[in-house]
């Protein structure tokens, strides 16, 4: 399946991202406020499934950036739907939001490290990791905090994905940090090393 989503243009697979994303958030809320019982659950599994291929798409589209921090992101995510999945709870931490609010940092490091897309979406993706984190959290501060830091959340990872939506990704500098590979990094740390 990587390697299908390897060979989708850039854009394409930003779009698809961006719209799954948005079907997956859509079909969380609906299950939560019309369905009940047994029902739930199923219908609880179909965002989870949608957040895999949106990961796997970010990862995809990320991975010029820096190929490690977009894999521990990867793995990061799995393991918060994992939970959701199978609606874990540790000890009143939601267990889901934080590995996916750790997911929201990296992710947010690799915007803003990327010349692809505008920093201030990588601004707003950290803060909707730190709004995510706090949300998960059963702290007396956190509840205090809780409309405000998943409003945070929802406006970092909306922002993003309405952008990717609409905007896509820049194709040339996609390309760009695509080329340049470990032997760009390498030839660029060079440089650097040279310098002093």
């Amino acid at each position: 399946m990587i390697k299908r989503i390897q060979q989708v243009p850039p854009r394409f697979k930003a779009r698809i991202a961006g719209v799954l994303y948005l079907f997956s958030v859509a079909t969380a809320i609906f299950a939560e406020v019309f369905v009940r019982g047994k029902l739930l659950y199923a219908v609880g599994l179909i965002p989870v499934l949608c957040f895999t291929v949106v990961t796997l798409l970010i990862y995809s589209i990320f991975r010029p950036v820096n190929r490690s921090v977009a894999l521990f992101a990867v793995l990061s995510n799995f393991v918060g739907l994992a939970f959701e999945a199978l609606e874990l709870h540790l000890k009143g931490v939601n267990a889901a939001l934080v590995f996916h609010g750790f997911y929201c940092l990296l992710i947010g490091y690799l915007v803003f490290m990327s010349i692809f897309l505008p920093r201030i979406l990588g601004a707003l993706m950290v803060f909707a990791g730190l709004g995510w984190l706090l949300t998960s959290l059963s702290s007396p501060l956190a509840h205090s905090l809780h409309p405000y830091s998943q409003a945070l959340g929802f406006l970092g990872e909306g922002s993003l994905m309405l952008w990717l939506i609409l905007m896509g990704v820049n194709i040339l500098k996609w390309k760009e940090k695509s080329n340049a590979g470990p032997q760009g990094i390498h030839s660029s740390l060079g440089s650097l090393s040279n310098s002093h």
